[in-house]
Parts: C-alpha cells; structure tokens; sequence
C-alpha cells in the first residue's frame, strides 16, 4: 500500500533544486504539480478584523527553519477552525499564512519479496513529485488568530497548543492586543 512518508525524510533537509515549472515543457523539471491540498486560507469574520472588533491576537511561530507539508497545514487549519466555530461562532478569524510552494520529489524505491536486496538504481535521480511545501524560515508565522475577549485567547492558546504534535517543528505563540485609536 504506498503511503505518505515521514514528515522527517523532508523538514529539516535543506530544500531540493530543480523544482522549476516552465512554461515550455521541454525545460520543465517537474511535469505534473500536485494538488494544493489547502481548501482554504481564510476563515470567520474578516470584516470584523478589518473593523477593529476582534483586539486579541495570537500568531503562532516557527523557532527554527523548516518545510511543512500542505497536508500538515491542513490537518491543523481543520482542527483549529472546529474548535473555534464550535466555542466562538461568528466571532473570530483565522488564517493559515504560509503557502506551499516548493515541490517534494521521491525516487521510490521497491523492495521485494526476498527482502535481503533492495533496489539501487539511479542513484542521484530526480524523482517524480509527491506532494508540497511551505518554506519557512526562524520566526515565520504559521497561524494568525484574532479573537474578542481575553477568555476567547485562554482557550484558543490551548487548542494552537494541541495542534504542536502535527507541524514538525518547534512553535510559539505569540500574543499581541490591538488598541483602538
């Protein structure tokens, strides 16, 4: 059964060269680009943000330079997104910051029913492309959270807290209070 990876083959390699897509085919290395797996990058009430009605803010961050993988991003943009429509409905927004951009390749590999040998051929090979990546660097913004009242910022600090075991990198969250003028 093919499967996924570990997120380790990949987050904290130094990233692939020869990603490019052309638009002439013949000087593209990647053919086929794989679904973006992030349905969306924005959720809740962008118009009360933009209105100065959501003060509290939490932005979650990464410490150390990283790639995550859009399925990551997804599974933690679907967690965050439940829990703060189920306690705060209608009153908050949220938004995924990074985009993946960069596109991992795999040369598979088989390894048979005699199990003692594995396949060695085309060592420094391209590879076909698996999936997605956003590229970050130490102290890039992951999640951003803006909220109504300073309990809303106790329970969504926990939830961007359960969400730590799905990115493959160290976080912080960091708090901020908009002031209106």
């Amino acid at each position: 059964m093919a499967s996924l990876r570990k997120a380790n083959s990949y987050s904290k390699r130094h990233v692939v060269p020869f990603t490019r897509i052309s638009k002439k085919k013949q000087r593209s290395y990647i053919k086929v680009v794989p679904p973006q797996k992030i349905v969306k990058f924005s959720m809740g009430q962008e118009p009360m943000f933009n209105a100065g009605k959501l003060p509290y803010q939490l932005t979650m961050v990464s410490t150390e330079k990283v790639q995550i993988r859009h399925n990551a991003l997804e599974a933690c943009r679907q967690f965050i997104n439940k829990k703060l429509e189920k306690d705060f409905a209608g009153q908050y927004f949220f938004r995924v910051i990074p985009f993946p951009h960069h596109i991992q390749r795999e040369n598979k590999m088989l390894t048979g029913a005699g199990a003692d040998r594995m396949q060695t051929g085309m060592q420094l090979s391209f590879g076909k492309s698996v999936g997605k990546a956003a590229i970050l660097k130490a102290n890039d913004r992951i999640f951003f959270v803006a909220l109504p009242t300073p309990k809303a910022v106790q329970s969504t600090r926990k939830v961007l807290g359960q969400v730590k075991a799905k990115l493959p990198c160290k976080t912080r969250v960091l708090y901020s209070e908009f002031q209106k003028k």
